[in-house]
């Protein structure tokens, strides 16, 4: 049997296992299974390979993006450009570092929003934050990261609030935090959701729910929104052609 699984904590609700899953009954790929390893830190990594040597092939997820790399042989040089790391091939008991999430999110605002891009405000400092930020630059995209603290071409949430221009001038937001994720549906990054209008966009990472209250704030202005399913699934085909590779 072949097995490929997740490292991440918490994995309560996972959407690769299910994904994988499905898509193995669906193309009757019997030969292979996906499992979920939820690890309370990253050092676990090393117990989890030696339980289970027959694993060709990891996802990583929240919050071991960037951790993970200090237990891999290799990585891809585009990985390498990114920093973080959310798919793991093993061969021969070397580990090699992918990064799907950058295929996903460029391929998956693309079909959205075709060749007339925005500049962007990009949520969070996170593993996620680095791919989307590699994508906009490689599609000529100006953007600027919004975070709690200020630093190089970097915003505070606080600037936002006191400067309507950002919104104005920065119309796409891109929502790399899991803030809105299933069940604290309730929350969202601290945008002034008084200064969002129609000329917005927000592209939410954040897949369950389908609509996250940032999304629902920006539809309510009349803008246009999109959630991270398309960007999953594009990864995890990417991640599943890597391990096949």
């Amino acid at each position: 049997m072949r097995k490929f699984g997740l490292i991440g904590y918490p994995l309560t609700h996972s959407f690769s296992k299910k994904y994988f899953s499905a898509k193995f009954e669906r193309e009757e790929i019997w030969d292979c299974q996906f499992d979920l390893y939820e690890i309370p830190q990253i050092s676990d990594f090393e117990q989890v390979l030696v339980e289970n040597p027959e694993l060709e092939g990891m996802s990583v997820t929240i919050p071991y993006k960037q951790e993970v790399i200090a237990f891999l042989d290799e990585l891809d040089p585009a990985c390498e450009a990114i920093g973080a790391v959310n798919c793991i091939q093993i061969r021969n008991g070397r580990r090699k570092g992918f990064n799907t999430d950058y295929i996903g999110f460029k391929n998956s605002l693309q079909s959205w929003l075709g060749q007339n891009i925005p500049r962007a405000l990009v949520l969070g400092t996170g593993g996620a934050s680095k791919a989307v930020k590699v994508a906009l630059k490689d599609l000529g995209v100006n953007f600027l990261s919004v975070s709690r603290n200020n630093g190089e071409n970097q915003i505070t949430y606080s600037s936002l609030a006191s400067d309507p221009d950002f919104l104005k001038n920065y119309p796409l937001i891109i929502n790399t935090t899991p803030l809105g994720t299933y069940p604290k549906t309730e929350e969202m990054p601290e945008v002034p959701i008084s200064l969002l209008n129609d000329s917005n966009r927000v592209y939410d990472l954040v897949y369950n729910p389908s609509e996250t209250t940032l999304m629902k704030a920006c539809l309510e202005k009349g803008g246009q929104v999109k959630n991270g399913m398309d960007m999953l699934v594009l990864q995890a085909e990417a991640a599943w052609s890597i391990w096949n590779s």
